[in-house]
């Protein structure tokens, strides 16, 4: 056996879900450029569950099925009132929160296919609502029942503030959904895959994705990143303060890419938005300490920024707060877990890898009052 840590190189599966070839991402095919400009969060979970774009009525249906699956059992609304919000971080009420919603679907054992892309539905549709409404309790708010006019992502913001998103807000919160949507066998979404593959439930399976989504290593990055350029403070502060963390050989959260040799494609159309968003806000520093960030890391160790960096002042200017920043990513992500879940359950195999034993060799059991 050869090992391999971290699993890279290693090829585990084969899937039509998306591609990562000569650092060019596409979802089915289509190139997330090509997506990110054009399609609608709604379009591209169809595209992703069913290997194609959807037509006019079948994309009709699908945005009128999330808008009618969006709320939520009371006794969820209820547990959120039970958390300390001074130590409980979004990303852990997320994952026990979609755990829940698993105990109120009567379908939650069903694994027919059917039954499970009902289950896809609910699931894609509710976690928008989740994580609005922790949002909306923790600061003494009720949470906001969706308006079935509005697209997944005015939904979403509208959920979280009251107020109906302007026409760039929500073209900025659809297109980084979209850019988040699947990333070929990431690790949260191996996660889900391991999880189903031994035929547990859908809920199982995204709940366990979240859990490893929750880490900084992976979706906690762009949270991070806001609070380096808070920290930071101004443009003026940028360069010693990156200088001396590269001299310490500190980690800047937002850049490099275990799969990208050039670049991650989807920054910037992050980095586009930001820029409009802040000069919009009147709050530039952000974007300009951003991209002066990203000069400097780019130009001293050749690390290019991935999606995580430029979300974060995007998310910063849609007025979300810093610990949201994961758990939307989650939102996102939910519609690739989705798809890779079904995909697994369409031809399963159980993933069991072994691992190379670097331990005592054999031993002899000694009684305990003989060591």
């Amino acid at each position: 056996m050869t090992t391999t840590k971290g699993l890279e190189g290693v090829v585990a599966t084969q899937s039509a879900i998306s591609s990562i070839i000569d650092d060019t991402l596409t979802y089915v095919g289509y190139d997330i450029d090509d997506l990110a400009d054009n399609a609608s969060f709604e379009e591209v979970i169809y595209l992703l569950w069913h290997q194609r774009l959807p037509k006019k009525e079948e994309l009709a249906e699908l945005e009128q099925q999330l808008a009618d699956n969006m709320s939520l059992p009371q006794a969820v609304l209820d547990h959120y009132k039970t958390y300390d919000i001074k130590t409980v971080h979004p990303m852990a009420a997320l994952r026990s929160a979609v755990s829940m919603l698993g105990l109120f679907d009567d379908e939650a054992e069903e694994m027919n296919p059917e039954a499970n892309y009902r289950k896809a539905i609910r699931i894609q549709a509710k976690i928008a609502a989740l994580v609005t409404a922790f949002a909306r309790v923790r600061s003494g708010q009720e949470p906001i029942a969706p308006k079935s006019d509005l697209s997944f992502a005015a939904n979403f913001l509208y959920m979280l503030s009251g107020n109906l998103p302007a026409a760039i807000e929500e073209e900025a919160f659809n297109k980084a959904l979209v850019l988040h949507a699947d990333h070929e066998l990431n690790a949260s979404t191996f996660t889900a895959r391991v999880a189903v593959a031994t035929l547990s439930d859908v809920y199982s399976g995204v709940t366990a994705a979240i859990g490893a989504l929750k880490g900084p290593l992976h979706g906690g990055a762009n949270e991070q990143v806001m609070k380096m350029l808070t920290e930071i403070g101004s443009v003026d502060n940028v360069e010693s303060v990156i200088n001396k963390k590269l001299a310490n050989k500190e980690k800047i959260m937002g850049f490099g890419h275990r799969v990208y040799r050039k670049g991650d494609p989807r920054a910037k159309h992050l980095r586009d938005m930001s820029q409009k968003l802040t000069k919009i806000r009147g709050e530039e520093k952000w974007y300009d300490m951003s991209v002066k960030i990203d000069e400097i890391v780019t130009g001293q160790k050749v690390l290019p920024p991935n999606v995580d960096f430029y979300s974060a002042s995007v998310y910063h200017s849609l007025n979300i707060e810093h610990d949201l920043f994961t758990p939307i990513f989650a939102v996102s992500r939910t519609s690739g877990w989705l798809a890779h879940i079904l995909e697994q359950y369409s031809n399963n195999r159980l993933i069991r890898p072994r691992a190379e034993y670097i331990g005592p060799g054999m031993q002899t059991y000694v009684p305990v009052e003989e060591r």
